[in-house]
């Protein structure tokens, strides 16, 4: 996800300065993708130059208070239209790491994955724990549920790796 389409979707719901766009950004994704407000405000400069939001006047405090436009809100719907393709997914390092690991000579593979499995529950723990904890609605638990189920699968091919690697002895 880009964070330029979560600030969209975040002023579709009306005018937002940055630090709103920071805290709401960061309550809506479990605080599992922090922000840092530099960021909040280097997107923002980026779709105004864009013709996505523009700027309004100021509140009490000077910050300058953002409105989405025509466009930001064509662009916001284009984005939700479209699929997110695996191939558009960063790569899995895990991934690559145990087939390295596989290909490299003097590995205990079995001790990668045996540490790998072991964090990866520790993960699934703090998860469920945040889970009980989550207050802030369908959004952050959402994506909180997402991250366990990811773990889940984690684990799941962890298992898978250690029975191909016994079937290849």
């Amino acid at each position: 996800m880009s964070i330029r389409h979560g600030l969209l979707a975040l002023l579709s719901r009306g005018p937002r300065h940055g630090y709103q766009l920071r805290v709401e950004f960061e309550a809506s994704t479990g605080a599992t993708w922090p922000l840092n407000i530099g960021q909040v405000y280097t997107t923002l400069s980026r779709m105004e130059r864009d013709g996505l939001v523009k700027p309004g006047e100021s509140d009490e405090q000077g910050r300058v208070v953002y409105t989405i436009t025509a466009a930001g809100q064509a662009e916001m719907a284009r984005w939700f239209k479209t699929p997110v393709v695996q191939s558009d997914r960063p790569r899995d390092e895990l991934v690559i790491k145990l087939a390295m690991a596989v290909a490299a000579k003097e590995v205990d593979v079995a001790e990668v994955i045996r540490k790998q499995r072991t964090a990866t529950m520790s993960a699934l723990q703090r998860l469920t724990r945040a889970k009980r904890a989550a207050t802030e609605g369908a959004a952050q638990r959402l994506v909180i549920d997402s991250m366990i189920f990811q773990a889940e699968a984690e684990q799941r091919w962890l298992d898978h790796c250690e029975a191909v690697l016994k079937e290849e002895r």
